[in-house]
């Protein structure tokens, strides 16, 4: 029994044994790659320039600063006008130095929800800007006075026009069906019928004419001088293209429904792009 005893405890196998624990040194976690600043970004707040903001088109851009479209894209060296990216920051006034030969560039792409108008050529020849002074005129030799006879007094020139000042007329003949509202509706809603003329509330240069603007349908913006724009919305068809200057009174769209829920004119006046009450600008009825 013993010799038994003695072979059962050699024939046992010995006590596993753990493998010892190494201790390793914690990796260091690697470094995350830095995200490339937006392209301006050193503009960011400072006088003349404009942070893209979720939504943001050119267009709506430049309906917000008072400028065309084309020129912010000439200033910024823009040549695709639906690459713009979120916190990109954008000049939206004239460099000091001059400007170089505005880039060739191509309209934006219409927005799915309105309605598409037919396409609008570029002219090939660009109007003087309104605020350019005209040519001085030659002052004419003043007429000598028959003796004995007193001269009369020159009568007094007409106060110029400044840029802050703007004289308009009613774009539609309709009723005002929606008032101003700063926070909710930034112009007034004038009502109508179909093809009922659109009139330029005053003379100026078209800085856009087309459908791009999602909410407005087929829209129409004039500049009038470095401080004033006006915009007319919904039209059913378009008569004026970009860059066409016009003459207060003429007829430039259509009344219609695009974008909207009836026919009307949305009419809006921007004063240095922040919209402001046409009423205060028009004159009595």
């Amino acid at each position: 029994m013993a010799l038994s005893a003695v072979l059962l405890l050699g024939c046992a196998a010995p006590p596993q044994q753990r493998a010892p624990v190494a201790e390793r040194s914690p990796v260091p976690a690697t470094r995350a790659a830095v995200a490339p600043l937006p392209p301006g970004a050193e503009n960011a707040g400072q006088p003349g320039f404009y942070t893209v903001r979720p939504g943001d088109t050119l267009i709506r851009i430049g309906l917000e600063t008072g400028q065309s479209w084309r020129d912010i894209a000439a200033w910024n060296g823009i040549t695709n006008p639906d690459r713009i990216e979120v916190g990109q920051v954008l000049r939206v006034v004239p460099p000091e130095t001059a400007l170089a030969a505005r880039p060739v560039v191509a309209a934006p792409a219409p927005s799915a929800a309105g309605t598409t108008a037919a396409p609008v050529a570029t002219p090939s020849v660009q109007g003087r800007a309104l605020t350019d002074p005209a040519p001085p005129a030659a002052a004419p030799e003043p007429a000598r006075a028959a003796p004995g006879v007193a001269a009369a007094a020159p009568a007094p020139a007409p106060a110029a026009a400044t840029a802050d000042t703007i004289s308009l007329i009613w774009p539609a003949a309709g009723p005002v069906i929606e008032a101003f509202d700063e926070s909710r509706n930034k112009g007034i809603g004038i009502g109508g019928r179909a093809g009922d003329p659109v009139l330029a509330a005053a003379a100026g240069r078209v800085v856009y004419a087309g459908a791009g603007l999602r909410g407005y349908g087929n829209l129409v913006i004039i500049k009038h001088n470095n401080t004033f724009l006006t915009a007319y919305a919904h039209n059913q068809s378009l008569l004026v293209r970009e860059d066409q200057v016009v003459r207060q009174g003429q007829r430039i769209a259509e009344m219609g429904s695009s974008d909207a829920d009836r026919v009307k004119l949305h009419f809006e006046v921007r004063r240095q792009g922040r919209p402001v009450d046409p009423a205060t600008f028009l004159p009595r009825r």
